[in-house]
């Protein structure tokens, strides 16, 4: 999986092909496709559920640093699984 770069100012949209939605059974986020589903772990879907076609990603990392002041800073972690969501074809750019 190679680097993607990715921009501050783009706004991420989930890829049609994936729906995201909240699994009782699991207790988690998933990501369901055609061939299967992806349980996400609680900060990927802490991210992917302000995922909408909106915000920028750097609207989004403000909103995320709002609920999780604790958090130092989550800049790079949520550059890093934008990386991977997109290498993964989870989210689309408009």
């Amino acid at each position: 999986m190679s680097a993607v770069a990715i921009q501050l100012e783009q706004v991420p949209r989930l890829n049609p092909m994936f729906r995201l939605q909240w699994e009782k059974a699991q207790d988690c986020w998933v990501l369901l496709y055609p061939e299967g589903m992806v349980k996400l772990n609680a900060s990927a879907g802490a991210i992917l559920t302000r995922v909408k076609g909106e915000a920028s990603i750097a609207q989004l990392i403000e909103q995320l640093q709002a609920e999780y002041p604790e958090a130092e800073d989550l800049a790079e972690d949520v550059l890093g699984f934008f990386q991977h969501a997109q290498a993964l074809n989870w989210i689309l750019y408009d």
